[in-house]
């Protein structure tokens, strides 16, 4: 069992860290029986391990032979940078607003997981099964103003495949650039690093990309290269010429605006107090959706967000500061905990099986 949301699965995370955090070590055994307790979780330490390894936990195997589970170290680095960044502009008194958004979906029979049912009424409750059609949301707001006025974009996904999928860089470029015309402040802009939001200034070959347009690459660079070196050489020399540091198209143009944008690190979802709206929309959604035909459910979408309120942002802000600021200060902690453990792992080891962990804690 794999199949708990977002906010589950960063319970996954925060029980590791809890677990470091209390001086003892982490293992598949301990994490499920803690999630059992926290969100009466119904899977087996298989399925941890599997929620571990989609969140880039691995265990590492240390010089005494005794292993680990540490949590990638690009992810941690990222987290760390976000947080320092979030809590420096509040302890600096920035009045910049803070703009968070992000995209996520409805289906066209989505309602709540329980309902009541009159034993009296034969006819019962009919719902159609499977889930339909799809909506695909995309909005932005502050705790300011909450949901920026003129930035709702609603509109019929054309599979029901992940909505990620139905999302591309051209539609999101194009919504992403009105929304910076409505705004008129200087703001800093929180978002996620999906691939439509992550398009780069400078395409650089990628491991697929053909020999023929890897030539034409250094050579626009003004890199020497002979007609008799190989891909794979090739492919070394753009690595040595590639920019270190990515730069987004969305944040130069952000930049150019008059604005920051300061990305999510990776499967840190419930820093977007977005979420949190998100969920109170779609929970208002499930109430009143009776017909189950698309047309009305969009209809619900678009009553469901205008009834946001700034309160209701001004409390899901709060709340994700409040658990960025707790996070921060843990992150210090952690650190002095994790050193001893991380000096002694084996720098010959390569990445160990999460199911071999009981073997060894």
């Amino acid at each position: 069992m794999t199949d708990i949301d977002d906010f589950n699965v960063d319970v996954v995370r925060r029980t590791v860290h809890e677990i470091y955090d209390k001086g003892e070590y982490p293992t598949s055994q301990k994490i499920c029986e803690s999630m059992r307790k926290k969100i009466n979780f119904e899977g087996s330490k298989s399925s941890v391990q599997r929620i571990l390894r989609s969140l880039n936990f691995k265990y590492k195997k240390c010089c005494n032979g005794r292993k680990f589970l540490m949590e990638r170290n690009d992810i941690v680095a990222l987290r760390n940078t976000f947080l320092r960044k979030m809590c420096n502009l509040r302890s600096s008194g920035d009045t910049r607003p803070v703009i968070y958004l992000d995209e996520t979906w409805v289906n066209q029979n989505h309602l709540r997981n329980h309902i009541w049912q009159n034993d009296m009424d034969s006819e019962g409750f009919k719902v159609p099964t499977g889930k339909g059609g799809r909506l695909i949301v995309c909005h932005a707001g502050a705790a300011k103003f909450g949901f920026i006025c003129g930035s709702k974009l609603i509109f019929r996904s054309k599979n029901d495949g992940d909505y990620h999928s139905q999302m591309n860089s051209q539609i999101f470029h194009d919504w992403f650039q009105n929304m910076l015309q409505l705004l008129d402040e200087p703001c800093v802009i929180v978002m996620d690093n999906a691939p439509y939001h992550s398009v780069l200034v400078e395409n650089v070959p990628k491991s697929n990309t053909k020999k023929s347009d890897v030539q034409k690459w250094l050579s626009e660079k003004g890199i020497d290269f002979s007609p008799t070196e190989t891909l794979a050489e090739l492919r070394e020399k753009v690595k040595m010429a590639k920019p270190r540091e990515k730069r987004y198209q969305l944040d130069e143009l952000a930049y150019q605006m008059g604005h920051e944008v300061i990305r999510l690190p990776p499967y840190h979802c419930q820093y977007n107090p977005i979420e949190l709206i998100w969920a109170q929309v779609k929970g208002e959604v499930a109430t009143k959706n009776t017909t189950f035909k698309i047309a009305d459910v969009e209809k619900l979408m678009h009553e469901a967000i205008d009834a946001v309120t700034t309160e209701n942002w001004e409390k899901c802000v709060r709340h994700a500061k409040q658990l960025q600021n707790k996070d921060f200060e843990k992150e210090g902690f952690r650190d002095c905990i994790l050193e001893p453990i991380i000096l002694t792992i084996d720098p010959n080891d390569s990445d160990c099986s999460s199911s071999e962990d009981e073997d060894y804690l």
